[in-house]
């Protein structure tokens, strides 16, 4: 079971980045899923979030508007679509997976300790 994040790099504000993140081992059509992300000597926090259906999506106030949250079942796939990118971006980004069993409340979608699964992480750096 794994998570693989992707996409990750250098780019000036106001660029643009699209991570992405692969799920093998388990379908990931039974997971609702979310990003967070983790600056230095900061704790992680929520990004993104999107129901298994991908009817429904959730934000931090920090991204409205600039990035997006997408997932491909058939693919096994999730992607967070990142622009009008600030230096305030810059950190680790993590895709994580957690049950659609459990109800996607508020405070399970931005909590990560309720995340089952976790990718490796990829790094967002914004700087000109």
């Amino acid at each position: 079971v794994q998570l693989q994040a992707s996409g990750g790099g250098l780019v000036q504000p106001g660029g643009s980045l699209r991570l992405s993140c692969a799920a093998s081992g388990f379908n990931l059509d039974h997971y609702n899923i979310g990003w967070f992300r983790q600056a230095p000597g900061k704790e992680r926090e929520f990004v993104m979030a999107i129901t298994g259906s991908g009817a429904n999506w959730y934000y931090a106030g920090s991204v409205k508007g600039r990035f997006t949250i997408s997932r491909d079942n058939a693919k096994n796939m999730m992607y967070l679509q990142m622009n009008s990118l600030k230096p305030e971006d810059t950190a680790v980004y993590y895709c994580a997976a957690t049950e659609r069993a459990i109800a996607f409340s508020l405070l399970i979608r931005t909590t990560p300790s309720t995340y089952n699964y976790w990718g490796q992480g990829t790094q967002v750096t914004v700087s000109s």
